[in-house]
């Protein structure tokens, strides 16, 4: 994602990439470059750190690695209410399509009476389940408490081995791990006598890009701490 986004940024109109950091630089080099945003892309272990020393000098953040739970979200605005003007997005996902993937499935999530979430990516990736599927549960089970929709059904008693998934906010998340995959997620609704499935592929890395371009361009305008591309993209 690194290289391919910083090949991304090198074309895009009204941006310039003036550093590039990997495994064993030094993040000084960052602010050497009197760097505007930087796109943090590392491992869930290292990019808070990354991030947190960015903001700390009032360099925007925006953040592709997965794994920024509530949590984290909430140390960012802490981080970011002492630095005026610093702005932090934290993006489960770039790809367009996944942005109205989660909005679509949020969209039908209280009209149908079970719901699940399957997300589908290469074996090297290190987190499960993925940022999308985490962020996808969060907003079909928001949605379904403000319609105020029933428990899911679900009679399992027994799953000495988790075959039932994850738990993300009373939303069961599946993780699928195989060769051949770069980034795919269904999530399956169902009600009686019928099944309706919102799926989207990524098939290459560079479907990602319109987003990091998208993120990069407006976060330096938008102070603060912004969760998804929903506002960037207009959709709110």
């Amino acid at each position: 994602m690194g290289s391919t986004s910083a090949a991304a940024i090198e074309a895009a109109d009204g941006l310039e990439l003036v550093a590039g950091i990997d495994v064993g630089d030094e993040l000084e080099a960052i602010a050497e470059a009197q760097a505007e945003a930087v796109l943090v892309f590392t491992t869930p272990d290292v990019a808070f750190d990354q991030a947190r020393w960015c903001l700390e000098r009032g360099i925007h953040v925006v953040i592709g690695t997965s794994g920024f739970g509530d949590e984290k979200v909430a140390q960012l605005r802490e981080i970011v209410s002492g630095h005026e003007g610093v702005g932090a997005l934290v993006v489960p996902n770039f790809s367009i399509g996944a942005v109205l993937m989660m909005r679509f499935a949020a969209v039908a999530a209280p009209f149908f009476e079970s719901v699940e979430v399957i997300e589908m990516h290469h074996p090297d990736k290190v987190d499960a389940p993925s940022g999308t599927a985490v962020r996808t549960a969060e907003l079909i089970a928001e949605a379904r408490r403000e319609a105020g929709s029933a428990a899911l059904p679900d009679a399992t008693t027994t799953d000495p081995d988790g075959a039932r998934g994850a738990k993300v906010e009373g939303i069961p998340v599946h993780a699928l791990r195989a060769r051949g995959f770069i980034a795919s997620q269904e999530v399956v609704l169902g009600d009686p006598g019928e099944i309706f499935s919102i799926r989207h592929d990524s098939s290459s890395r560079e479907s990602f890009m319109p987003g990091v371009v998208a993120a990069l361009q407006w976060i330096p305008e938008h102070p603060g701490v912004t969760v998804g591309l929903d506002e960037v993209l207009e959709l709110d």
